[in-house]
């Protein structure tokens, strides 16, 4: 079992910033096992979306097109913690945040999600 928990949401205007957390917990073997983590975000009325993603083996990083050049996605592999950097947010980035952990066995681990608004 991972258990992920995000954090660093917030409001703040356009063209600001926002760093937010996810720190995955649980047992040595399960974390380890982590193949690839991701954001997510759902704005009301829409369906969820994938952000970013970055795979554990070799950090390569995937960006969704609405985000490119704007957000960067990192890890702390000592703190089991990935980052989502937003730079230059704007009003659709409006939205709940989540944290997607997918093992090598494709079990599936979302955290509670965190709201991000961009006001205008």
């Amino acid at each position: 079992q991972v258990q992920l928990v995000e954090s660093g949401g917030g409001l703040v205007q356009a063209g600001g910033s926002l760093r937010l957390s996810c720190a995955a917990s649980g047992s040595i073997f399960s974390i380890n096992s982590i193949n690839a983590m991701s954001w997510y975000r759902q704005a009301p009325g829409k369906q969820r979306e994938l952000v970013a993603t970055i795979i554990s083996s070799g950090g390569s990083t995937n960006y969704a097109d609405s985000v490119k050049g704007r957000f960067t996605i990192s890890r702390d592999n000592a703190k089991n913690t990935v980052y989502l950097q937003m730079n230059n947010l704007k009003p659709e980035d409006t939205g709940v945040y989540y944290c997607n952990a997918v093992t090598r066995r494709f079990n599936d681990y979302w955290g509670q999600g965190t709201q991000v608004t961009v006001s205008s």
